[in-house]
């Protein structure tokens, strides 16, 4: 049975077809609920998957956790982007001057309304004042620990050696293979 990544975004499936090379894309509009646990998210859009048609699907929540903010914006973040933008999102990190951050990618996989499972992967780093190339919406303010470049000054190959998104789909393939 083919296996569908559901997502708009051409850059993500782009990352995820490296890893995953069989892997299908499928443009489905389906419905978001708001909610701060990602595997929730998740779990409601693959079940509504799941009724519009046969396969086996995948479906990624990327979140960006700040520590001076308890967690915030999390699974939010898309909505903080569309209101304050990176450069506000960079701003309100430095005056709140703790500039730790967490960018978390949950995969969820289903084969079934009965088969769900979750595979995530998760990098530490900071926040910075944007560079870089507009790939992803925060990808130019997140420096992972121990590297001295952002997401966004990456290339496609460095970022997928480290990042969130390629230590959750080595989890998904781990599981698949086995």
């Amino acid at each position: 049975m083919t296996l569908y990544f559901i997502t708009g975004n051409k850059n993500k499936f782009l990352e995820v077809k490296k890893l995953l090379p069989e892997i299908e894309q499928l443009c489905l509009d389906l419905p978001e609920i708001q909610e701060i646990d990602p595997r929730e998210i998740i779990r409601y859009k693959l079940l509504e998957a799941l009724k519009h048609r046969d396969g086996e699907f995948i479906i990624e929540d990327t979140s960006l956790y700040f520590k001076c903010l308890n967690g915030l914006p999390g699974p939010l973040i898309k909505w903080f982007i569309k209101t304050i933008g990176v450069d506000g999102l960079a701003r309100l990190v430095e005056a709140l001057g703790d500039d730790r951050a967490e960018a978390r990618t949950i995969i969820g996989y289903a084969k079934s309304k009965n088969e769900v499972y979750f595979f995530e992967g998760s990098v530490k780093g900071r926040i910075v004042s944007p560079r870089g190339e507009e790939r992803f919406d925060w990808d130019r303010i997140f420096q992972p620990e121990g590297y001295n470049k952002t997401f966004a000054e990456m290339t496609i190959e460095e970022k997928n050696k480290i990042s969130m998104r390629s230590i959750a789909i080595r989890k998904l393939k781990e599981f698949l293979e086995s």
